[in-house]
């Protein structure tokens, strides 16, 4: 949640806006054995969104962790909103909001509590308090429960909630852990609708996700870490354009049809092929575009193999992904969260 006071949020705000809202270099953090950040080099320029894409395990919430205070680093140097994380702590936090993977709400409070709880926390009056909290809950549109105890609250409301009380004090930084994980579709729609007005609003935004689509349709940048590294940084557009131009995918029915499928095709899908072999597909780039799909088309033809689907499409962030990392966005728990003691 976010810790702003009132006092010098105008000029703090006015002084950050002329620089990058994050600068980290060369960021380590190691958790025993396990390099969880190995040389992490990132900038967030004010007002942007910036996806920070990878699986569970990557260094995702190390990152933010840092980035919020709420870890130390063993080397490298970050800077938000212009402040050192490690030497000037106390105005980094005046400056960020942050919602976590877990909901940080009172279930014993009621969500216009929760909220006018966290506004005196950043030293609002009480009529202040009040009205920011009323403000907040219209916009997540939570309004009608809000005299309701947290504790009823589903899951998507009890996340629209602590991202709400994260934004108590205007913070000019909002650091999103995973702020989607776990919601049904409606939830997670209205999440992505708020995070776009946080950056309408001017906020500088670093979301973390797993979600390939979710980092595509928000980010004005996207950077994917794996194994504790940024392997690449760019618009969703120009981490696409690496893969070159189309694709044909197709999906067959059974193993022994993707089989035939292959064979069939032969050098039509080989080199930089992928086979997915649990959901029966094969996709591979198609240099001619559609001259590339209708060969692919006449040979299954001729070889009398009945795909369930083929089609052409652009490279998605999956496939950037998979290119990259050779892996899907999945795996182990991040050491920041599953290590004891790691806060």
């Amino acid at each position: 949640m976010a810790t702003n006071s009132n006092g010098s949020r105008a000029t703090d705000a006015a002084t950050s806006s002329r620089r990058a809202a994050i600068e980290v270099s060369a960021l380590r953090k190691s958790f025993g054995a396990t390099m969880a950040l190995d040389g992490v080099d990132l900038v967030a320029e004010a007002g942007q969104v910036l996806a920070l894409l990878g699986p569970n395990g990557a260094g995702k919430t190390t990152l933010v962790r840092i980035l919020a205070t709420l870890l130390s680093a063993d080397a490298g140097t970050a800077r938000v909103a212009g402040y050192d994380v490690a030497s000037q702590a106390g105005r980094v936090r005046a400056m960020v909001g942050v919602t976590g993977q877990f909901a940080a709400v009172d279930d014993l409070l009621t969500g216009q509590e929760n909220l006018e709880m966290v506004a005196e926390l950043c030293h609002f009056g009480r009529r202040e308090a009040n009205r920011r909290a009323r403000d907040l809950l219209e916009r997540f549109e939570l309004m009608d429960a809000a005299g309701r105890r947290a504790g009823t609250y589903s899951g998507g409301m009890r996340r629209r909630l602590d991202l709400a009380a994260s934004l108590i004090a205007r913070p000019a930084v909002v650091f999103l852990d995973e702020p989607t994980t776990g919601l049904d579709p409606v939830s997670r729609r209205a999440l992505w609708d708020a995070v776009k007005d946080l950056a309408d609003a001017g906020a500088t935004v670093l979301l973390t996700t797993q979600y390939l689509e979710e980092a595509d349709r928000l980010a004005s940048r996207i950077a994917v870490i794996d194994r504790g590294r940024i392997i690449a940084d760019g618009s969703a557009s120009e981490l696409k354009s690496r893969l070159g131009g189309d694709v044909v995918e197709l999906e067959a029915g059974e193993s022994a049809v993707l089989d035939s499928a292959l064979a069939a095709l032969g050098d039509l899908a080989v080199g930089q092929a992928r086979v997915d072999r649990q959901a029966n597909r094969l996709a591979f780039p198609a240099p001619a575009g559609p001259a590339t799909l209708m060969a692919a088309l006449r040979r299954l033809d001729e070889a009398q193999v009945v795909v369930d689907d083929i089609g052409i499409r652009r490279p998605s962030l999956d496939d950037v992904f998979l290119s990259l990392t050779g892996h899907h966005p999945a795996g182990i728990a991040d050491p920041a969260t599953a290590t004891p003691g790691a806060r």
